[in-house]
């Protein structure tokens, strides 16, 4: 099985989850391959970054959705429409978590895989 990061960016956010403020969030949208199969996945991951060094992934705070899942390969055309909807998917998924994500401020440069 492969998987790749498709894209993959860490912004300024807010949540709180079990009782832990949560000050940044990593947004991706991710590939996984197998067997002439593919599977596209949007997820939203919350932690604490208390000051700029700590970049401590938590997985108490992570929710993901499948948005596409069947036969094929990777795809631009797919990965860019889906890369169009990647803020309005990923808030949506921070809503379950009761969090929003700060897209005006991001943490690191995004990367593209």
């Amino acid at each position: 099985m492969k998987e790749i990061d498709v894209f993959e960016c860490y912004y300024e956010a807010s949540a709180t989850v079990n009782d832990r403020d949560r000050h940044a969030a990593v947004v991706k949208l991710t590939a996984t391959s197998d067997a002439g199969m593919i599977k596209y996945t949007f997820s939203v991951n919350f932690f604490p970054h208390d000051d700029e060094e700590d970049f401590a992934i938590s997985y108490d705070g992570y929710v993901e959705e499948v948005v596409f899942e069947g036969k094929g390969r990777r795809s631009k055309k797919k990965e860019a429409v889906y890369l169009e909807s990647l803020q309005e998917n990923c808030d949506a998924l921070a809503e379950q978590l009761e969090g929003s994500i700060d897209w005006d401020k991001p943490l690191i440069e995004p990367r593209r895989g």
